[in-house]
C-alpha cells in the first residue's frame, strides 16, 4: 500500500523537522518546503493527500498559498491544516477581510491550529481529514 503524501509548509527549520519526523514515524511520506511559492510548485509536483501550512512566512507567505491552492483545479481538494502562532479568530477576521475584496471567497482551511501543535492531535486530524478525502 502505498503511503500518503503530507506536504508540510513552513519557514522555521524546527518546525519542519519535528512534523516531518512525526509524519514518518506514523507511516506517511513526509515533504518539507520553507516558503509559498516552493510549496505551490512542490504541492502540483506531487499532489499530497494533506498539506500542513504555516500562516506567517517570508516571501508567498500562507495566506497566499492557501488563496492559490483554493483556486487552482488541480489541488483545491486537497485538505489543508493552517498552523500559526496567530490566533484563530486573528486568522478568521484577516480572511473574512480578504473576502470582501475578492470576487470568489476563499474557504476556510479545514483545520486551523495555533503553534506549537500537541503531536497526538495533529496525528488525529491528519489522519481524520485523510479518511474524509477518500470517502
Amino acid at each position: 500500500m502505498e503511503k500518503k503524501k503530507i506536504l508540510i509548509v513552513d519557514d522555521e527549520m524546527d518546525m519542519r523537522i519535528f512534523i516531518s519526523t512525526l509524519m514518518e514515524t506514523s507511516g506517511y511520506k513526509a515533504f518539507a518546503t520553507r516558503d509559498g511559492k516552493d510549496g505551490i510548485r512542490k504541492a502540483g509536483d506531487i499532489l499530497p493527500d494533506l498539506i500542513i501550512l504555516d500562516v506567517m512566512m517570508p516571501g508567498e507567505g500562507g495566506v497566499q498559498m492557501y488563496r492559490h491552492l483554493k483556486t487552482d483545479n488541480a489541488l483545491k481538494n486537497i485538505p489543508v491544516i493552517m498552523l500559526s502562532a496567530v490566533t484563530e479568530k486573528a486568522f478568521n477576521h484577516y480572511l473574512k477581510m480578504l473576502n470582501t475584496q475578492l470576487d470568489n471567497s476563499i474557504p476556510y482551511p479545514d483545520v486551523y491550529m495555533e503553534k506549537p501543535p500537541e503531536a497526538e492531535e495533529l496525528l488525529r486530524i491528519t489522519g481524520k481529514l485523510i479518511l474524509q478525502k477518500e470517502v
